[in-house]
């Protein structure tokens, strides 16, 4: 894209305040000056209509913009059959920033969309080294980090281990936090009973609580029908 086409982060905060006041993209697109489907993209890749922020926009399109590899360079050593290897490569790159953008690192963002991303969701320590180019040691933070939330498992091999990205790691994920949200209900909720509905303090831990409660209510039952759905495709 030419530089003087490139969106500056004015643009961004327009395009945000935009939204906020509840305009088309094409009216946001008159005001900006600027095509339609710039304005559609650029919203669309950073969050959507109700997630996008000017500042968290930017701060994506840096990383991209950092990560965007000469043409002259090899591409990644993915074998992606008669998919196109550079759109394979700016989905990565899109995925890894949709990730940053919604507060995981930017080297463990990378390393979880590179296992996600590959065919057989899993690589070595050594072949993340490879494609990333960072140091084993930081691969180890990044999967440690992974693993304590239950987002990559350790496979192992002769003399090597293989981290690797389950079909249900979202359920597992999504399981975790609906039992979080039951916690918060649950002490919400005593907290409640201990300074009385009656009183600001209990009326907001008794509105805390009910939130919760819904909202693990909803969350586990996502996760059942979930559960039901990776059943049944596991025995199709």
């Amino acid at each position: 894209m030419p530089a003087r086409s490139r969106l500056s982060f004015e643009d961004r905060r327009r395009i945000a305040e935009g939204l906020g006041d509840g305009l088309t993209y094409a009216e946001i697109a008159r005001r900006l000056g600027r095509p339609r489907s710039t304005v559609s993209r650029e919203i669309s890749r950073n969050g959507g209509p109700h997630g996008y922020r000017a500042h968290h926009a930017q701060q994506a399109t840096n990383w991209r913009a950092r990560r965007r590899r000469p043409v002259s360079q090899p591409e990644p050593p993915d074998t992606y059959g008669d998919r196109d290897a550079r759109t394979v490569q700016e989905f990565t790159e899109d995925f890894t920033a949709m990730m940053i953008q919604t507060g995981m690192s930017p080297l463990t963002a990378r390393v979880f969309a590179a296992l996600f991303v590959s065919d057989g969701a899993s690589l070595t320590a050594a072949e993340l080294v490879q494609r990333l180019h960072v140091s084993p040691a930081s691969i180890s933070k990044a999967i440690r980090w992974l693993e304590q939330r239950g987002l990559v498992g350790r496979e192992r091999e002769v003399r090597r281990e293989r981290y690797a990205v389950d079909v249900d790691v979202w359920y597992r994920t999504w399981s975790e936090s609906a039992r979080s949200m039951a916690l918060w209900a649950d002490t919400a909720r005593r907290g409640a009973g201990v300074f009385g509905t009656g009183t600001p303090v209990g009326m907001r831990l008794h509105t805390t609580s009910r939130f919760f409660e819904l909202l693990s209510r909803d969350m586990a039952q996502a996760a059942e029908h979930w559960r039901q759905a990776l059943s049944l495709q596991r025995l199709s």
